[in-house]
């Protein structure tokens, strides 16, 4: 993010544009639309700015630019043809700490003003921080098109009761559970069918009924899948978005973390082989300690809590001390990773079979079952076994597995930052050093990996460097 949305507020505030043609009039528009008081300076005015000055709508100067036109301002935007005039109004506007946006000059800018989407009193803006303002509009468009205009009464009406929900409920997190749970329910289906008065009387009853002292706590166990956010379930998503805090996992990635609501508590109990934030027992019971305090805990976990994200041993200790829980499944890194990848994990003409393994116990070995590992017509994916990656080759190799099959090693699948080292289970473990590899990494050992070079279809941003 390159710059700050915020919005500001400009009511009956003095603010000065700079030429008065049709791009002048756009501007000039907009800033009425917040009851802004309007001043417009130039030798020149179109039909459109004319007819508004006539009206009294705003005050108009016929004028060259000079610097004291911006006194007093809150805001300046320079509209016109004119370069120079542009960079003497940016660099006037810079020297008085006065915001300044010029149309279609962002480096001369200190705002740019968004594509905005009006259901007044809520009001979205979309930038593309100058670089692609058509884009931004087309983005404003599919917006418009999923927000019925009855949104914006829904809001007003939500404002008729704020001060008595307030009142009601001495917390900010008791408040917005309360309107959680509001927004979620029929109160919204009577507004968006044009009942009003039905509305605004269920929602008084809502909040009669209300327990103001309920305070119940509860844990989401969500799977935050393999990176890529856009493989994120639609209920892992609203989840994200409900919870008072989070307890995140190494292998989250950061474009997930992002999607967590912006002012949840964050709490890292990330571990890797010999480094843990929290034991696991530690973690468990802060889980059931923070939803006993009345919270909704994220218990926010890479690929899926119960493919070796031991959700299950969570689950226990949640049982153990009565809180309520639910589980959302995510993608896990075998699935998605392998799919970016370009590697299919079944195959009729190679793999009828899939295994996942873990790549060390608990007790920190590798000691696993090699026989099982070593059947043929099949593919294992191994989870965290990077450390033992060169005893797990040659095991398999010993085991009867040919020097020659084909294996990859995936860091960072799924996201832009993925990297994929392809050899044979004789040298792959070389290669894989040589490359610098680093976790989280996934191995994949079998005849599907060949097909990669065909099939492969994601080229992150790292390839593209």
């Amino acid at each position: 993010m390159q710059a700050l949305p915020i919005f500001f507020n400009i009511k009956n505030r003095r603010c000065v544009v700079i030429g008065a043609g049709d791009v002048a009039t756009r501007k000039v528009t907009m800033l009425l639309k917040a009851d802004a008081a309007v001043h417009v300076y130039s030798t020149e005015i179109c039909n459109e700015l004319s007819d508004m000055a006539s009206a009294g709508k705003i005050t108009y100067t016929q004028a060259e630019f000079e610097v004291n036109q911006l006194a007093g301002a809150c805001l300046v935007i320079a509209a016109t043809d004119d370069e120079a005039v542009n960079v003497a109004v940016s660099t006037a506007a810079k020297a008085l700490n006065i915001p300044v946006n010029v149309v279609d000059a962002p480096e001369l800018c200190t705002f740019t003003m968004g594509s905005i989407i009006d259901r007044s009193p809520v009001v979205i803006a979309v930038s593309s921080e100058g670089n692609a303002p058509v884009l931004a509009r087309y983005i404003r468009t599919k917006i418009e098109t999923m927000l019925p205009a009855s949104y914006g009464r829904i809001a007003a009406i939500a404002g008729e009761f704020r001060d008595q929900v307030k009142a009601k409920f001495s917390t900010t997190q008791a408040r917005r559970r309360f309107w959680e749970s509001v927004l979620q329910g029929p109160m919204v289906e009577r507004v968006l069918a044009g009942q009003e008065q039905a509305a605004r009387e269920m929602l008084g009853n809502l909040l009669k009924d209300a327990d103001a002292n309920a305070n119940k706590g509860e844990v989401f166990l969500v799977g935050g899948g393999p990176g890529d956010p856009d493989l994120l379930t639609f209920r892992a998503l609203r989840l994200m978005q409900q919870c008072d805090v989070c307890v995140y996992d190494k292998l989250v990635s950061p474009e997930v973390m992002e999607l967590v609501r912006r002012d949840a508590e964050l709490i890292y109990v990330g571990k890797s082989r010999d480094q843990h934030t929290l034991p696991q027992e530690e973690i468990n019971e802060l889980l059931a300690k923070l939803a006993l305090q009345g919270k909704r805990v994220l218990r926010l976990k890479g690929g899926d809590p119960f493919i070796f994200g031991r959700g299950g041993e969570e689950i226990e200790t949640l049982m153990q001390h009565g809180v309520p829980f639910q589980v959302v499944p995510g993608i896990t890194a075998a699935n998605g990773v392998s799919s970016y990848a370009g590697i299919p994990l079944t195959h009729r003409d190679y793999a009828q079979a899939c295994l996942f393994i873990t790549g060390h116990l608990k007790d920190g070995t590798i000691d696993l079952d090699w026989a099982a590992m070593a059947r043929p017509r099949q593919t294992v994916v191994i989870y965290m076994g990077l450390v033992g990656l060169a005893d797990i080759c040659k095991r398999l190799i010993a085991e009867g597995v040919s020097a020659d099959m084909p294996a990859a090693v995936i860091q960072q699948g799924t996201t832009q930052r993925q990297r994929v080292v392809t050899a044979t289970l004789a040298d792959l473990a070389d290669k894989v050093e040589a490359a610098g590899m680093k976790p989280p990494c996934l191995t994949i050992i079998g005849e599907v990996v060949q097909l990669r070079e065909k099939l492969n279809w994601f080229e992150p941003q790292e390839a593209r460097r």
